[in-house]
């Protein structure tokens, strides 16, 4: 039986309520989500620097946001930061708060990723876009005034997908050495007959329905694919990657997603550490303004965020 729905997760209901229908194509859904996500922004700190650049690379201009911390003293760590949107949903606005929280959490600059989206660009766009950013980050390292050694990611939902592939390409090609990895209610790629796709198939939120859409577009008729940096719970072996914060919501259909994939890493002898946020469901990371509970969870991925961060210094 699932638990009851926290009372902090009512401030994501009442912003879905109020932006309507969420329609049926790409279009329809990105114009819902721009309404939901602009209802739970907040505005930035004064004190935080803003501004937004393309990496260029050579399949695409990728579009970037970066948040620095504006009394933030030279070399300073980094998080890249991936978004949530099913693959086909989001954008630099769209989890703006989430970014400059963790900029102003943890002390880091924060590069947030505008990675390409289905249905227009299915697997791999994103993935490439994500790991070509990563790649341009320690190139630019001494320009933007970070520490190359302490470099972290950060992802949520369908981003938290793509921070488990780009742990896996770090330690496949040893281009990166990254210092942690959050995944908060990450999708990593299981079969939707999961337990929790069957207990929690009609939300709130998000639904199995909505999950095996977003799939579908996003692996382009190949969802079956044991390709692990399409599906990183397919990956043969989770050892030697860096350090892993795996975070997921009870109430949400993709929350085994999480579970397994932690439990994969530690069995394998992974450094992982996995939290369930009880009562809560998908996204609960933007209520963190305005719920205790909401702000305790987000505060633990910051926190663990930090402690990875801290590591290389001096």
């Amino acid at each position: 039986m699932a638990g009851d729905i926290h009372p902090d997760m009512n401030h994501l209901l009442s912003a879905r309520d109020a932006a309507g229908p969420k329609g049926e194509n790409a279009e329809e859904q990105r114009r819902f989500w721009t309404s939901y996500t602009r209802a739970l922004n907040e505005r930035r700190p004064d004190d935080m620097d803003v501004w937004d650049e393309r990496v260029e690379t050579p399949e695409y201009a990728v579009p970037v946001r970066i948040y620095r911390p504006s009394a933030a003293t030279r070399p300073i760590p980094a998080i890249v930061y991936l978004h949530g949107g099913g693959f086909m949903l989001g954008d630099l606005d769209s989890s703006d708060t989430i970014a400059w929280g963790f900029a102003q959490e943890t002390g880091a600059l924060v590069i947030s990723v505008d990675y390409r989206l289905t249905p227009e660009h299915p697997y791999p766009a994103a993935v490439n876009d994500s790991w070509n950013t990563l790649l341009w980050l320690e190139v630019e390292a001494g320009r933007l005034g970070i520490d190359p050694r302490r470099i972290a990611v950060a992802g949520d939902s369908a981003g938290g997908n793509l921070g488990a592939v780009m742990a896996l390409k770090a330690r496949d090609t040893g281009a990166v050495t990254l210092a942690g990895v959050a995944i908060i209610y990450p999708a990593t790629g299981l079969d939707q007959d999961a337990p929790s796709y069957l207990e929690h198939a009609d939300g709130p939120g998000l639904t199995r329905d909505g999950t095996i859409r977003y799939r579908d577009l996003y692996l382009a008729g190949n969802h079956d694919t044991d390709d692990a940096y399409a599906r990183p719970i397919m990956a043969k072996n989770l050892a030697g990657l860096a350090p892993f914060w795996v975070h997921s919501a009870e109430i949400d259909p993709i929350r085994d997603d999480g579970r397994l994939f932690a439990a994969k890493m530690a069995r394998d002898g992974g450094d992982v550490t996995y939290r369930e946020a009880r009562g809560m469901i998908h996204g609960f990371m933007r209520a963190r303004m305005r719920g205790d509970a909401a702000r305790r969870e987000y505060a633990l991925i910051c926190r663990f965020l930090r402690h990875c961060l801290g590591r290389g210094e001096g």
